[in-house]
């Protein structure tokens, strides 16, 4: 199992030099977050994707009960730095 301070040193050594502290943060950001939901999945598990749309289904009808109007509009523009985050593979 690598630490975290080996984990930061990848993620530097393949980061741009141009690479700004806020590019840097980001990357440490997604790579906590999906370490943490692949702790969780380990731990908790996973869901078939009928089950997902089983309960997201089952969410949008008990909301629009209730008046909520959901639309699924397309995604946001991309707001995210040039630099892809690294892979769990390249960790």
């Amino acid at each position: 199992m690598s630490t975290a301070k080996h984990d930061v040193e990848l993620l530097l050594n393949k980061l741009p030099e141009s690479c700004s502290v806020e590019d840097i943060q980001y990357h440490l950001y997604v790579m906590d977050k999906v370490r943490r939901g692949l702790e969780d999945a380990q731990m908790n598990g996973t869901l078939s994707q009928e089950e997902v749309e089983s309960r997201l289904a089952k969410w949008l009808t008990e909301e629009s009960g209730r008046g909520a109007r959901h639309k699924i509009s397309s995604p946001l523009p991309n707001t995210s730095p040039r630099i892809l985050p690294p892979t769990p593979e390249s960790w």
